[in-house]
């Protein structure tokens, strides 16, 4: 195998694995890698922080992508360079819908494409979609572990502070506007990397879902509502590692 080390993430083929669990914070790292085999770190460098470890007999990577889509699709170019062919986001997210609580697993179908990177692989008219497979283990992962989850599109963005401070932005106005668009048409929630994996895996063939925990609701928030925060992510995490154990049976049956 190729002792190459890719630019960004300092792993190589002899680091390979044909799965990989993304988180964004690489502190969140040794906390998925917890639920692999004999897991150890093998890199960090920059933003990302990686562990190697088996899951169901087969090499995971765990690498962190830090904040938005320009470190998360460079993170997801380098691992397919090394192997890795399926990926599993696992993110925070803030709610969108009033009844996306603090707490509840969001698995996304697909992105609204607020970010730029996306831009410069695909025309802004081509969709961002979760691979179907991933999204179906995603999905039976959380009803078989009981556990509140909901299913669909969230929002992709790249200024966290245009979300939170629209008002203070020159462009407030459309902002705000489209805000409402994405809360009208359904948009379950309100994150920053997931746009960016769904068109760089359809751009190189490979396969990607991601799900999130809903760390807050900025509409609740902003009502007269009393305001919840919840910042345990393991439920996510776990629906993130059940759902790949499905994959990998999958994939060992076909």
């Amino acid at each position: 195998m190729s002792s190459e080390l890719q630019y960004h993430i300092m792993l190589s083929k002899e680091h390979g694995a044909k799965y990989a669990i993304l988180p964004g914070d690489p502190g969140r790292v040794p906390k998925i890698a917890e639920y692999l085999d004999n897991a150890v770190q093998v890199g960090f460098n920059r933003e990302y922080n990686s562990y190697l470890g088996t899951l169901n007999g087969e090499r995971v990577l765990v690498v962190s992508t830090g904040i938005g889509a320009p470190s998360a699709a460079i993170c997801v170019e380098e691992l397919a360079k090394i192997g890795v062919d399926t990926f599993l986001r696992v993110g925070t997210c803030g709610g969108m819908q009033e009844f996306v609580e603090p707490g509840d697993v969001v698995i996304a179908t697909g992105a609204v494409r607020m970010d730029g990177t996306s831009k410069e692989y695909m025309p802004i008219e081509f969709p961002a979609v979760a691979d179907f497979d991933v999204t179906a283990a995603l999905k039976f992962a959380a009803v078989s572990m009981g556990y509140r989850h909901h299913l669909g599109v969230v929002q992709a963005k790249d200024s966290f502070y245009g979300q939170h401070s629209p008002e203070s932005m020159p462009n407030s106005q459309e902002l705000l506007s489209k805000w409402k668009a994405w809360k009208m048409g359904g948009c379950l929630a309100s994150e920053m990397e997931s746009s960016a994996l769904f068109i760089v895996s359809s751009v190189r063939k490979l396969r990607a879902g991601a799900v999130f925990h809903c760390v807050w609701n900025q509409e609740t928030a902003g009502s007269a509502m009393p305001e919840s925060r919840k910042h345990d992510t393991s439920c996510a995490i776990k629906t993130a590692v059940e759902a790949l154990k499905i994959l990998i049976e999958q994939d060992k049956s076909r």
